[in-house]
């Protein structure tokens, strides 16, 4: 009887896998792994996300922005809440600043609209583990584009519980002793 589960406490089993022993079939560890530690998006304790509608004025959205000191907003529509799109705050006030919009202009003239048709998204709930938001930090949905920020939903994708941002990571990191 060599099961793991009959082996008293604290002892190892010499005959299956050891903790750092390659296992045919299954992925190795990350090497962000020892600087995350099993931490997960909930870790970043990430704040609520603060959501526009299309038409609200761009002006609305901006203050918002700035009272809580976000970078980025996510767009929903107005009558399923479905996830539109997103305003990029440090975008927007270039798109102000040089007249492409104005203030008082609908936010969907200023939103980054979510392509829908043809790409795979990546789902990131308050359990996906820290490696894998880096991941796609640094190599977006499908390898080819970093990004600056994730909409972090249920494992349903029904309601938007906030953003995580590239920043946030950073700070996690800093925070966190060695």
């Amino acid at each position: 009887m060599s099961s793991a589960s009959s082996l008293p406490l604290g002892t190892l089993d010499l005959h299956g896998p050891q903790p750092d022993q390659e296992i045919p079939g299954k992925p190795t560890r990350s090497p962000w792994a020892s600087k995350y530690r099993g931490a997960t998006v909930e870790d970043l304790d990430p704040p609520p996300a603060l959501s526009s509608k299309p038409t609200d004025p761009i002006s609305a959205a901006l203050l918002n922005a700035y009272e809580r000191d976000y970078t980025h907003l996510t767009v929903v529509s107005e009558d399923t809440r479905a996830l539109l799109g997103y305003l990029n705050i440090p975008r927007l006030k270039q798109l102000l600043k040089n007249g492409s919009v104005r203030d008082n202009d609908p936010v969907d003239k200023a939103m980054q609209k979510f392509r829908r048709k043809g790409s795979v998204y990546k789902v990131i709930t308050m359990d996906t583990p820290l490696e894998e938001l880096e991941e796609f930090f640094n190599g977006g949905v499908n390898g080819s584009e970093p990004q600056d920020f994730a909409v972090v939903t249920d494992g349903a994708r029904r309601f938007v519980l906030g953003v995580a941002t590239k920043g946030d990571l950073e700070e996690f990191v800093k925070r966190r002793p060695a």
